[in-house]
């Protein structure tokens, strides 16, 4: 069984979880996050399996379907307890812009959402067979490529990145693919599409399997595409940031022989302003507690630090998740203490 088999598998397990005896929680919660092999979806079911190891009582399902935006609203709406936040998102749900322009309720349900921590989604890999004959995001001119799931955060950024670094037009200079995570991972390992875009952490288990059995480059940002105003501004996002995927970290089949410039994100788990103080205090507590110590057999855990807990939020911690972070001596900004 391949490492993406076995995360494809998890996606619909249930994870149990708990929250200590005092506290008055559900019986049942549902979290919601990206597909199976992406950074969210590590660090959210692994949330889901730390507290439910330190934790008794409460039982929460891990879904990994859909999109963030829909999956934010569903919180905002009482209808999911915990989601993927991301600082991009969130400001385009409580403005009603992008992709929430035409949901009215959107403004009113982001006032619903709270946050629980911050951690890095990791950086947008661009990738393309090495035998393509494809160097550059130029070359996507003409192409099939999935720059992410229909109405996804991340499909929105890469389709203003692409645009703005060449001028390229998705519908108009090349084929969009429309597919989710899980399907357009193996469609472009089956050879039916010539660039795959993932936002993951380095090294992703989904890409390494990529470049197990075929060579792989990685499309970067040049410095003349990094100094174009429409790329400025997608890299300026609330949450943004840049980076650098090496050459080797993909091992021998990458073929990348200088560092690839891309872009990342900040993204976090979210909960609905529904949840009790109590249980996401108890759920925040043991998912930290217990993070410090399984980070000692999990390389990729390490870059989900309480140091970073509150970085890039632009919204309100939930009330639970800010007394564990004072509780432990986190200095916590005005504009993240909730106004009830």
């Amino acid at each position: 069984m391949t490492v993406f088999t076995r995360l494809a598998g998890a996606a619909v397990v249930a994870a149990s979880l708990t929250a200590a005896s005092h506290a008055q929680a559900q019986d049942f919660y549902r979290l919601a996050t990206l597909g199976p092999g992406s950074s969210p979806y590590l660090v959210m079911s692994t949330f889901a399996q730390i507290v439910g190891e330190r934790l008794d009582g409460v039982q929460i399902q891990v879904n990994a379907t859909g999109a963030a935006t829909q999956h934010a609203l569903e919180a905002g709406s009482g209808n999911l307890d915990f989601f993927m936040w991301s600082a991009s998102v969130h400001q385009n749900m409580a403005e009603g812009t992008a992709m929430f322009a035409n949901i009215p309720q959107a403004a009113d349900l982001s006032q619903n959402l709270r946050a629980v921590f911050a951690f890095p989604l990791g950086l947008y890999h661009i990738i393309t067979y090495a035998d393509s004959g494809i160097e550059s995001l130029e070359d996507l001119e003409g192409k099939t490529v999935f720059l992410g799931p229909p109405g996804g955060g991340a499909t929105v950024i890469m389709q203003q990145v692409v645009e703005g670094a060449t001028g390229l037009k998705p519908g108009e200079d090349f084929q969009q693919v429309q597919l989710g995570w899980e399907a357009a991972a193996q469609s472009f390992q089956d050879g039916r599409i010539d660039v795959y875009v993932n936002s993951t952490n380095v090294p992703s288990p989904v890409i390494q399997q990529m470049a197990l059995s075929r060579q792989i480059r990685f499309l970067g940002l040049t410095e003349e595409h990094l100094a174009k105003e429409p790329v400025q501004a997608i890299l300026n996002r609330p949450g943004g940031l840049t980076d650098e995927i090496a050459p080797d970290a993909y091992g021998d089949n990458q073929v990348n022989e200088e560092p690839v410039v891309t872009l990342g994100s900040i993204v976090g788990v979210g909960a609905g302003a529904h949840l009790s103080d109590e249980a996401v205090y108890d759920i925040t507590r043991a998912f930290w507690e217990g993070a410090e110590v399984a980070a000692a057999s999990t390389p990729w855990l390490r870059q989900v630090s309480i140091d970073n807990a509150l970085q890039d939020l632009n919204l309100p911690l939930h009330p639970g998740a800010l007394r564990y972070y004072e509780e432990v001596g986190l200095s916590i900004p005005d504009e993240l203490r909730p106004a009830d």
